[in-house]
Protein backbone atom coordinates (compact mmCIF):
# COMPACT_ATOMS: atom_id res chain seq x y z
CA UNK A 1 0.00 0.00 0.00
CA UNK A 2 1.13 3.25 -1.04
CA UNK A 3 1.81 5.56 2.43
CA UNK A 4 0.33 8.84 1.32
CA UNK A 5 2.57 11.92 1.45
CA UNK A 6 1.95 14.88 3.85
CA UNK A 7 0.71 18.22 1.90
CA UNK A 8 2.22 20.80 3.13
CA UNK A 9 1.67 24.52 1.56
CA UNK A 10 4.24 27.93 1.31
CA UNK A 11 1.59 30.64 1.43
CA UNK A 12 2.53 34.06 0.56
CA UNK A 13 5.18 35.61 -1.83
CA UNK A 14 6.79 34.26 -4.88
CA UNK A 15 9.17 36.66 -6.95
CA UNK A 16 12.33 36.95 -8.31
CA UNK A 17 15.56 37.61 -6.21
CA UNK A 18 17.67 39.98 -8.49
CA UNK A 19 21.29 39.95 -7.38
CA UNK A 20 24.34 42.25 -9.29
CA UNK A 21 25.32 39.07 -11.34
CA UNK A 22 21.67 38.07 -12.50
CA UNK A 23 18.59 36.69 -10.20
CA UNK A 24 17.21 33.46 -8.66
CA UNK A 25 13.70 32.33 -8.17
CA UNK A 26 12.85 33.21 -4.52
CA UNK A 27 10.68 34.31 -2.04
CA UNK A 28 10.59 32.30 1.57
CA UNK A 29 6.79 30.44 1.15
CA UNK A 30 8.11 29.19 -2.24
CA UNK A 31 11.99 28.22 -0.89
CA UNK A 32 10.05 26.36 1.73
CA UNK A 33 7.82 24.63 -0.48
CA UNK A 34 10.49 23.93 -2.93
CA UNK A 35 12.27 21.82 0.25
CA UNK A 36 9.37 20.22 1.61
CA UNK A 37 8.79 18.44 -1.68
CA UNK A 38 12.53 16.91 -1.74
CA UNK A 39 11.69 16.41 2.01
CA UNK A 40 8.84 13.78 0.78
CA UNK A 41 6.01 15.96 0.91
CA UNK A 42 3.21 16.67 -1.68
CA UNK A 43 3.97 20.78 -1.64
CA UNK A 44 2.30 24.01 -2.73
CA UNK A 45 3.37 26.93 -3.55
CA UNK A 46 -0.10 29.68 -2.81
CA UNK A 47 1.18 32.80 -4.28
CA UNK A 48 0.22 35.08 -7.36
CA UNK A 49 2.50 36.15 -10.50
CA UNK A 50 1.65 39.06 -12.95
CA UNK A 51 0.95 38.31 -16.14
CA UNK A 52 4.06 38.68 -17.62
CA UNK A 53 7.62 37.51 -18.88
CA UNK A 54 8.66 36.96 -15.69
CA UNK A 55 5.61 35.26 -13.99
CA UNK A 56 5.66 32.93 -16.97
CA UNK A 57 9.43 32.24 -16.92
CA UNK A 58 8.76 31.41 -13.12
CA UNK A 59 6.31 28.96 -13.74
CA UNK A 60 8.83 27.26 -16.46
CA UNK A 61 11.43 26.72 -13.31
CA UNK A 62 8.14 25.58 -10.94
CA UNK A 63 7.52 22.94 -13.85
CA UNK A 64 11.00 21.95 -13.78
CA UNK A 65 11.78 21.24 -10.34
CA UNK A 66 8.38 19.24 -10.53
CA UNK A 67 6.69 21.80 -8.16
CA UNK A 68 2.66 22.43 -8.82
CA UNK A 69 2.27 25.89 -9.98
CA UNK A 70 -2.04 25.23 -9.55
CA UNK A 71 -2.07 27.33 -6.96
CA UNK A 72 0.01 30.72 -7.91
CA UNK A 73 -2.55 33.04 -9.56
CA UNK A 74 -2.21 35.06 -12.18
CA UNK A 75 -2.77 38.62 -11.59
CA UNK A 76 -3.12 40.78 -15.10
CA UNK A 77 -3.36 43.78 -13.05
CA UNK A 78 0.02 44.00 -11.22
CA UNK A 79 3.80 42.98 -12.29
CA UNK A 80 5.43 39.71 -10.93
CA UNK A 81 7.37 40.39 -7.34
CA UNK A 82 11.03 41.46 -7.39
CA UNK A 83 13.82 42.25 -4.80
CA UNK A 84 17.09 43.49 -5.41
CA UNK A 85 19.36 41.81 -3.29
CA UNK A 86 22.98 42.85 -2.19
CA UNK A 87 25.18 40.51 -0.49
CA UNK A 88 27.91 41.64 1.89
CA UNK A 89 29.78 39.21 3.78
CA UNK A 90 27.60 36.19 2.59
CA UNK A 91 24.22 38.10 4.32
CA UNK A 92 21.75 39.39 2.15
CA UNK A 93 19.79 43.10 2.27
CA UNK A 94 16.44 43.55 0.88
CA UNK A 95 15.04 45.97 -1.67
CA UNK A 96 11.14 44.58 -1.94
CA UNK A 97 9.71 46.58 -4.55
CA UNK A 98 5.78 47.34 -3.63
CA UNK A 99 2.28 46.82 -5.26
CA UNK A 100 2.80 43.74 -6.73
CA UNK A 101 1.17 40.55 -7.92
CA UNK A 102 1.96 38.14 -4.42
CA UNK A 103 0.53 41.54 -2.51
CA UNK A 104 -2.96 40.60 -3.77
CA UNK A 105 -3.34 37.00 -3.64
CA UNK A 106 -7.01 36.07 -3.79
CA UNK A 107 -9.20 33.52 -1.56
CA UNK A 108 -11.09 31.41 -3.60
CA UNK A 109 -12.89 27.88 -3.15
CA UNK A 110 -9.98 26.43 -4.86
CA UNK A 111 -7.82 27.55 -1.94
CA UNK A 112 -10.23 26.68 0.60
CA UNK A 113 -10.18 23.03 -0.64
CA UNK A 114 -6.34 22.56 -0.54
CA UNK A 115 -6.75 24.30 3.34
CA UNK A 116 -8.92 21.54 4.08
CA UNK A 117 -6.62 18.80 3.16
CA UNK A 118 -3.49 21.00 3.85
CA UNK A 119 -1.40 18.76 7.19
CA UNK A 120 0.64 22.41 7.41
CA UNK A 121 1.26 24.96 6.24
CA UNK A 122 3.99 28.08 6.68
CA UNK A 123 3.39 32.00 6.53
CA UNK A 124 5.19 35.01 7.24
CA UNK A 125 4.51 38.65 7.99
CA UNK A 126 5.93 39.90 4.39
CA UNK A 127 3.16 38.74 2.66
CA UNK A 128 0.71 40.54 4.71
CA UNK A 129 1.89 43.67 4.05
CA UNK A 130 -1.19 44.40 2.07
CA UNK A 131 -4.83 43.92 3.25
CA UNK A 132 -5.89 41.78 0.19
CA UNK A 133 -3.01 39.07 0.78
CA UNK A 134 -3.80 39.35 4.16
CA UNK A 135 -7.07 38.73 4.57
CA UNK A 136 -6.60 35.57 2.30
CA UNK A 137 -3.43 34.00 4.06
CA UNK A 138 -5.93 34.47 6.93
CA UNK A 139 -9.18 33.03 5.69
CA UNK A 140 -6.69 30.25 4.58
CA UNK A 141 -5.28 29.26 8.18
CA UNK A 142 -8.96 29.55 9.23
CA UNK A 143 -10.27 26.74 7.22
CA UNK A 144 -7.04 24.28 8.22
CA UNK A 145 -8.10 21.10 9.91
CA UNK A 146 -7.38 22.17 14.06
CA UNK A 147 -4.61 19.33 14.12
CA UNK A 148 -2.45 20.91 11.18
CA UNK A 149 0.60 22.72 11.54
CA UNK A 150 0.63 26.21 11.07
CA UNK A 151 4.05 27.76 11.15
CA UNK A 152 4.54 31.49 11.70
CA UNK A 153 8.35 32.06 9.81
CA UNK A 154 8.00 35.54 10.72
CA UNK A 155 10.70 36.98 8.30
CA UNK A 156 10.78 40.67 9.57
CA UNK A 157 11.81 42.61 6.34
CA UNK A 158 12.68 46.42 5.91
CA UNK A 159 9.49 48.05 7.57
CA UNK A 160 6.61 45.93 6.00
CA UNK A 161 5.29 44.70 9.71
CA UNK A 162 3.28 45.77 12.59
CA UNK A 163 2.48 44.46 15.86
CA UNK A 164 -1.16 44.07 14.72
CA UNK A 165 0.09 41.54 11.83
CA UNK A 166 2.35 39.75 14.19
CA UNK A 167 0.36 39.15 16.74
CA UNK A 168 -2.63 38.25 14.99
CA UNK A 169 -0.35 35.64 13.24
CA UNK A 170 0.62 34.68 16.65
CA UNK A 171 -2.97 33.79 17.31
CA UNK A 172 -3.35 31.53 14.41
CA UNK A 173 -0.06 29.69 14.19
CA UNK A 174 0.82 26.87 16.56
CA UNK A 175 4.52 26.65 15.92
CA UNK A 176 6.67 30.15 15.77
CA UNK A 177 10.08 30.37 13.94
CA UNK A 178 12.59 33.26 14.19
CA UNK A 179 16.03 34.22 13.86
CA UNK A 180 18.44 35.85 16.89
CA UNK A 181 18.09 38.90 14.57
CA UNK A 182 14.11 39.02 15.25
CA UNK A 183 13.87 37.83 18.77
CA UNK A 184 15.03 41.65 19.85
CA UNK A 185 11.79 43.02 18.13
CA UNK A 186 9.71 40.57 19.29
CA UNK A 187 11.54 41.15 22.90
CA UNK A 188 10.58 44.91 22.94
CA UNK A 189 7.48 44.45 21.05
CA UNK A 190 6.00 42.30 23.74
CA UNK A 191 8.00 42.98 26.79
CA UNK A 192 9.54 40.17 27.06
CA UNK A 193 12.19 39.99 30.31
CA UNK A 194 14.98 37.88 30.95
CA UNK A 195 17.42 36.06 28.34
CA UNK A 196 16.89 34.69 25.00
CA UNK A 197 15.73 31.35 26.62
CA UNK A 198 13.10 32.63 29.06
CA UNK A 199 11.68 35.62 26.00
CA UNK A 200 11.48 32.37 23.96
CA UNK A 201 9.13 30.49 26.92
CA UNK A 202 7.16 33.46 27.36
CA UNK A 203 6.56 33.65 23.89
CA UNK A 204 5.38 30.30 23.61
CA UNK A 205 2.97 30.33 26.62
CA UNK A 206 1.69 33.91 25.56
CA UNK A 207 0.36 32.33 22.59
CA UNK A 208 -0.31 28.84 23.62
CA UNK A 209 2.74 27.49 21.01
CA UNK A 210 3.20 24.14 20.35
CA UNK A 211 6.31 24.64 19.59
CA UNK A 212 9.25 28.06 19.06
CA UNK A 213 12.63 27.57 16.88
CA UNK A 214 14.93 29.95 17.31
CA UNK A 215 17.79 29.69 14.87
CA UNK A 216 21.02 31.07 15.28
CA UNK A 217 22.52 31.74 11.90
CA UNK A 218 26.05 29.42 12.08
CA UNK A 219 25.11 29.20 15.93
CA UNK A 220 22.77 26.20 15.51
CA UNK A 221 19.19 26.11 16.77
CA UNK A 222 17.23 26.18 19.80
CA UNK A 223 13.49 24.06 19.68
CA UNK A 224 11.31 24.53 22.80
CA UNK A 225 7.93 22.46 23.71
CA UNK A 226 6.04 22.83 26.63
CA UNK A 227 8.26 19.63 27.50
CA UNK A 228 11.11 19.44 25.96
CA UNK A 229 13.77 21.53 24.56
CA UNK A 230 16.89 20.54 21.99
CA UNK A 231 20.26 22.83 21.77
CA UNK A 232 21.92 22.34 18.54
CA UNK A 233 25.75 24.43 17.94
CA UNK A 234 25.55 24.08 14.44
CA UNK A 235 27.86 22.86 11.89
CA UNK A 236 30.62 23.90 10.16
CA UNK A 237 30.17 25.16 6.66
CA UNK A 238 31.43 26.76 3.51
CA UNK A 239 29.20 29.99 3.28
CA UNK A 240 28.30 30.96 0.15
CA UNK A 241 25.23 32.20 0.15
CA UNK A 242 22.72 32.57 3.22
CA UNK A 243 19.02 33.59 1.06
CA UNK A 244 17.26 30.28 1.64
CA UNK A 245 19.12 28.34 4.36
CA UNK A 246 16.62 29.47 7.23
CA UNK A 247 13.30 28.54 5.02
CA UNK A 248 15.27 24.81 4.21
CA UNK A 249 15.50 24.67 7.56
CA UNK A 250 11.78 25.34 8.82
CA UNK A 251 11.05 23.11 5.86
CA UNK A 252 13.02 20.09 7.24
CA UNK A 253 11.54 21.14 10.69
CA UNK A 254 7.70 20.72 9.24
CA UNK A 255 8.44 17.48 7.94
CA UNK A 256 10.08 15.93 10.72
CA UNK A 257 7.50 16.88 12.80
CA UNK A 258 4.73 15.47 10.52
CA UNK A 259 7.14 11.95 10.79
CA UNK A 260 6.77 12.57 14.47
CA UNK A 261 9.90 12.44 14.78
CA UNK A 262 12.20 12.86 18.50
CA UNK A 263 12.84 16.76 19.05
CA UNK A 264 16.67 16.25 18.89
CA UNK A 265 16.82 14.39 15.77
CA UNK A 266 14.57 17.12 13.88
CA UNK A 267 17.16 19.80 15.09
CA UNK A 268 20.32 17.79 14.13
CA UNK A 269 18.32 17.25 10.16
CA UNK A 270 17.18 20.67 9.92
CA UNK A 271 21.28 21.81 10.93
CA UNK A 272 22.53 19.84 7.98
CA UNK A 273 19.55 20.72 5.71
CA UNK A 274 20.47 24.70 6.41
CA UNK A 275 24.09 24.07 6.54
CA UNK A 276 24.30 22.43 2.74
CA UNK A 277 22.47 25.23 1.63
CA UNK A 278 24.62 27.98 2.86
CA UNK A 279 26.95 26.27 0.84
CA UNK A 280 25.34 26.54 -2.45
CA UNK A 281 24.64 29.89 -4.98
CA UNK A 282 20.47 30.62 -4.57
CA UNK A 283 17.77 29.49 -2.18
CA UNK A 284 16.34 26.46 -4.24
CA UNK A 285 19.38 24.39 -4.31
CA UNK A 286 18.86 20.26 -5.29
CA UNK A 287 19.36 18.44 -1.77
CA UNK A 288 21.68 15.91 -1.90
CA UNK A 289 20.46 12.28 -1.36
CA UNK A 290 22.35 11.48 1.80
CA UNK A 291 20.74 14.47 2.96
CA UNK A 292 17.17 13.72 1.96
CA UNK A 293 17.39 10.01 3.22
CA UNK A 294 19.15 10.85 6.10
Amino acid sequence: MTQKLPVIIGLGEILWDVYPKGKQLGGAPLNFSHHCAQLGAEAYPVSAVGADADGEEIRQILAAKNLSDLHVQADPAHPTGRVNVTLRDGKPTYEILRDVAWDNIQFTPTLADLAARADAACFGSLAQRNSASREAIHAFLDAMRPDSLRIFDINLRQDFYSREIIESSLRRANILKLSDEELPVLAAMFDLPGDASAQLRRLRELFDLRLVAYTRGGSGSLLLTATESSDHLGLPTEVLDTVGAGDSFTATLCTGLLQNLPLAEINIRANRVAAFVCSQVGATPTLPRHITNS
